[in-house]
């Protein structure tokens, strides 16, 4: 192939989900745009990841995705509780309140973010990022693999693609390649990265209907049901268990089904035909009179699995492609799109000559740790459901065993008190799932991007770090969210609205002047964007709740310095006697200068 043959662009994105096209849209947004690659035919045909939180949320409203994602979004009132049931329509062994709507928690979701939780399916999802994306100028190529990749320097990239439309093979010659293909990988598979792999925890088989159940769940919302019956001694093989989950309100369903513990799952008992699909999705909806249509069936394996390292030069990879888990705890796409953010502005001030290479070195080093935590979370939300399971007489494989041990939860003395007590103690035992803040919002950083040299110690580590959000200006860490207004009140703004955007900002407020002259000298210097904003006592934005007050951790003529995916690079605790020497040193470093 001639060399005026290959195709050439910066930037090769391989995979249109959610983390390859929230990584365009991020990039698209700092101006930069390329060639995106995808497998498929098109944005995904199954809802798959629905869970969006509010870390997720934040990165999409930093370029102005947020209201059109929430939008078409199932609002989180619909998300109110997580149920157990004998049927959608039978009676209910339990209730929890979930995704922050439980009373005792509002508060702590509410203060975390200017985000809330919202269902979001793929299916909805990944037509707002491609179209972004491509709007922004990418150029977007579905039916297309990604055979292999050569690279003759850091700096240039030679990757194999095949057009299956047109059974045709050519190349691409890019600066960087992200891969962002899924779990089957081909990128990583052709890099060699090593994946660290726990023992799987079976199959399970996705049945996607569309059934009308707005009578059933009227006075019993939430987007997802645990159906069980424990006296059921006739059930298919694949159909032993079954969680419940809305797509649509309320008449679109994804019905996940469990195989019988202990069941051969690479036998034939995993397939059915259409009308068993839909004998055993009536049977848990427990109404007849109910119609249901078969959209699609899918089978997905429960994984543990994470990749030793994320980036190989100028190849990145992440989203499934490193990170491969159940969906419990909703961490999937969130984990995507927040992979995506840390590495946009990274790839845009390298490419701009406004920091050295060696930031990009810091990706892996960030993210890695994550997803260690997210597929190690995600697998425990999976296996805390083992003691209800237990106690109703699921995993006794004697139907008559079941129904003596859930003929034990009507007897009014000790056995039955026991029995009661034992399965509240279950349930709640799922509560880390379903308020998982601390999980969701408390990644920690350390790495070169990052300044912590004359921090000291950071602050310990909350005791339940999944439940407990951790606010802290510790360089790292997660910009607390304050709300914020002028001293003439206006539309109140967060932290997190000011920061972001592809720049860096510093936080000061009375006394702090001197920082924000700093800043524009050092920005000037290094060609670097950083806005300062003072914020108190006739400042800039008045802390009308005193919120910053209590979170910023600093002096208020200290100064906190936010990196532009409003991750805290340095703090000050207060005024210095060089303020631009002091901040001119520790943006050299956090970029690589």
């Amino acid at each position: 192939m001639a060399d005026s043959d290959v195709i050439k662009t910066d930037l090769l994105i391989v995979g249109a989900g959610p983390a390859g096209a929230s990584l365009a849209c991020f990039l698209g947004a700092h101006g930069r745009t390329g060639i995106i690659i995808a497998s498929a035919p098109g944005t995904a045909d199954t809802p798959r990841a629905h869970i969006t939180n509010m870390a997720a949320l934040e990165c999409l409203r930093d370029i102005g995705l947020e209201k059109e994602c929430t939008d078409v979004a199932t609002h989180s009132s619909h998300m109110e509780h997580t149920r157990w049931c004998r049927s959608m329509a039978g009676e209910e062994f339990a209730r929890a309140h979930s995704w922050g709507h439980d009373p005792k928690r509002k508060g702590q979701y509410q203060s975390a973010s200017p985000c809330s939780h919202a269902d979001l399916p793929q299916t909805l999802l990944e037509p707002i990022l491609t179209k972004r994306a491509v709007h922004q100028g990418w150029t977007l190529r579905f039916n297309t693999k990604f055979v292999t990749m050569t690279r003759p320097s850091r700096d240039v990239i030679i990757s194999e693609v095949h057009d299956e439309l047109l059974n045709k093979t050519y190349k691409i010659q890019s600066r960087f390649v992200f891969g962002c293909d899924g779990a089957r990988s081909q990128v990583v598979r052709d890099l060699g990265i090593p994946m660290i792999k726990k023992p799987g925890q079976g199959l399970a088989l996705n049945v996607f209907v569309k059934a009308d159940l707005s009578h059933l769940v009227e006075n019993r919302s939430g987007n997802l049901h645990w159906v069980m019956r424990p006296d059921e001694s006739d059930y298919p093989a694949w159909g032993w268990a079954c969680l419940v989950r809305m797509v649509r309100p309320w008449d679109e369903w994804m019905f996940i089904f469990m195989p019988t513990p202990g069941v051969d799952v690479t036998a034939d008992v995993m397939s059915a035909s259409e009308d068993e699909y839909i004998k055993r999705v009536k049977q848990t909806i427990g109404d007849d009179s109910v119609d249901v249509k078969l959209l699609s069936v899918s089978k997905w394996w429960i994984n543990e699995i994470v990749a030793e390292y994320y980036s190989d030069g100028n190849v990145f990879c992440f989203g499934d492609s490193t990170h491969r888990h159940p969906p419990f705890n909703g961490l999937g796409s969130n984990t995507c799109i927040q992979d995506a953010f840390n590495l946009a502005w990274k790839i845009d001030h390298v490419m701009a000559g406004k920091a050295g290479p060696a930031l990009l070195d810091s990706f892996s080093k960030e993210r890695q740790p994550v997803g260690v935590d997210i597929i190690t979370r995600a697998n425990q939300g999976f296996r805390d459901h083992a003691l209800w399971l237990e106690t109703l007489g699921m995993m006794e494989p004697n139907a008559d065993k079941r129904r003596q041990i859930l003929a034990e939860f009507d007897d009014p003395g000790e056995k039955g008190r026991k029995r009661r007590a034992e399965f509240q103690r279950g349930i709640e035992n799922t509560d880390t799932e379903y308020h998982g803040l601390g999980i969701e919002m408390n990644q920690r950083y350390v790495s070169s991007a990052v300044y912590q040299a004359d921090q000291g110690e950071a602050p310990p580590a909350p005791e339940d770090t999944v439940r407990t959000h951790q606010v802290t200006t510790f360089p790292g860490r997660r910009l607390p969210h304050a709300w914020l207004n002028t001293r003439l009140p206006g539309r109140k703004l967060s932290t997190i609205d000011l920061a972001g955007h592809g720049r860096f900002c510093l936080f000061t407020g009375p006394g702090g002047q001197a920082w924000k002259q700093a800043a524009e000298n050092v920005a000037k210097k290094l060609g670097v964007d950083v806005v300062t904003y003072l914020i108190g006592w006739k400042q800039d934005y008045e802390d009308v709740y005193f919120d910053w007050a209590r979170k910023r951790e600093v002096e208020e003529d200290g100064c906190v310095v936010v990196r532009p995916d409003r991750f805290v690079a340095w703090r000050s605790k207060g005024m210095v006697d060089d303020p631009e020497g002091s901040l001119e040193k520790v943006l050299r470093s956090v970029l690589s200068l």
